[in-house]
């Protein structure tokens, strides 16, 4: 069970960024020391007065998580569980129901399921609460015992009880655990459309994309009509793969930047010649739970006009985070820079606005259900892109294509809305996409 949104460098960028923060550390002022005069004065307070004897390691572990919790969310130390936990969402699998969790007020929040897991499986949503793990409360219990507690090994049962704000009584819900391994791509074919469903953007996820893109290719015995990239609950992963995937759509430009400290420490990230996915009409689905490297992706391929973006606005998370091995299984993850778009817009609070507006109307807690993304957490990142947004109309008027009842829609054969919509809406592109097919 993954942290929330930890986007991992590559090794060679986190070795080429360790002697500057040796440099940094040089350059600490006079100021400094005295603080850490203060520090170590309190330290030693604490080790020859308080009530109960205190070891250095809790001590230390605690002024580090206290220094990284005062910068933004996604920046802390890692260590024990936490080490695990970054490895596991790069590289490993584990054992557990494939929730990815956040602690908020003491209590266990989900961010989103992993899709084909059996949290996905049991209906489990992005906001709900879970509040007891076999009928034990876990209110007040630290995330990582609580994500200790979820985990185990596969084929062992599990119970939750789920809170779902909207929901008048808690959902009980039993499961089984299974070997969560990181697949990031799986790919269909429907109605001559390739659909490319991306899940996280692990090590080798964009390989997967293009094995996925020609796998819908032989399936058809000849290119689709389009793609559908689904970038839904994806909350990101590593930035390279984010630009691998981005590149398997665009054939020249500009896919991202990123931006430091200082005004001219800005590196970019450029496509390279050739277009696997042969120039066909492309739609990119996203939703609140869609962030990070999904952005980078989405953005990107919105800015080229390569692709429609439908569904709801994402998570806007438009930071990038270092990974330094500190060894003996620890690591310092801290943000070191934002991240643009080719059009030079970050997506940080603001996220990803879609070119079609798209609910998921086939989800009968859609209205209800509150929306969490990166502007609800503390202490996240300013926008500093000073940018007039539009000015809307307000309409309060129902839009007709999206009054249909999940019922209504089920009866119809509709189990996934969005999807169903952006499949018919390559469908209408008709003589264009077959032409282009050709």
């Amino acid at each position: 069970m993954a942290r929330p949104f930890l986007q991992a460098s590559a090794i060679a960028l986190v070795l080429a960024l360790v002697p500057a923060g040796t440099a940094a550390m040089a350059q600490v002022d006079t100021n400094a020391y005295r603080e850490l005069d203060q520090f170590m004065d309190v330290f030693a307070r604490i080790k020859a007065t308080y009530v109960d004897k205190v070891d250095d390691k809790t001590l230390i572990k605690g002024a580090i998580d206290g220094m990284l919790a005062a910068l933004d969310p996604h920046s802390g130390f890692e260590a024990g569980l936490d080490y695990d936990n970054l490895r596991i969402q790069t590289l490993g699998s584990y054992g557990g129901l494939g929730l990815t969790v956040t602690a908020e007020d003491g209590a266990v929040k989900v961010i989103s399921p992993q899709e084909d897991t059996p949290g996905y499986r049991a209906g489990i949503k992005s906001g709900d609460y879970i509040t007891h793990i076999d009928g034990k409360l876990i209110y007040g219990l630290t995330l990582d015992e609580a994500i200790t507690q979820m985990r185990g090994t596969p084929g062992s049962k599990i119970n939750l009880t789920i809170v779902r704000p909207g929901r008048d009584k808690p959902i009980e819900l039993a499961m089984v655990r299974e070997k969560i391994v990181q697949r990031p791509v799986k790919w269909e074919v429907k109605n001559g459309i390739g659909i490319l469903n991306i899940n996280t953007f692990s090590e080798g996820t964009g390989a997967a994309v293009r094995a996925g893109m020609m796998s819908v290719e032989k399936s058809l015995g000849r290119p689709p009509l389009g793609w559908i990239v689904d970038l839904r609950d994806n909350g990101g992963g590593l930035r390279d793969e984010a630009i691998t995937v981005s590149d398997q759509f665009l054939n020249y430009g500009e896919i991202v930047s990123e931006r430091g400290r200082e005004k001219n420490d800005i590196e970019r990230f450029y496509a390279k010649n050739g277009d696997p996915s042969r120039g066909l009409p492309t739609i990119v689905l996203v939703n609140s739970g869609s962030a990070s490297a999904s952005e980078i992706v989405a953005g990107a391929l919105q800015d080229h006009h390569r692709a429609l973006v439908m569904g709801v606005k994402s998570f806007g998370k438009g930071s990038v985070q270092t990974v330094l091995d500190l060894g003996n299984n620890t690591a310092l993850r801290l943000t070191t820079s934002r991240y643009y778009t080719p059009s030079g817009r970050s997506v940080q609070e603001g996220g990803i606005e879609p070119d079609i507006r798209v609910p998921q109307i086939t989800d009968p807690d859609f209205k209800t259900r509150p929306v969490f993304r990166e502007a609800d957490l503390r202490r996240h990142l300013i926008n500093e892109v000073k940018a007039d947004d539009k000015v809307l109309e307000e309409d309060t008027k129902d839009d007709p294509r999206f009054t249909a009842t999940p019922e209504q829609l089920k009866a119809r054969g509709v189990e996934d809305f969005q999807l169903d919509y952006a499949l018919k809406t390559l469908a209408r592109l008709g003589p264009v996409a077959k032409t282009a097919a050709k």
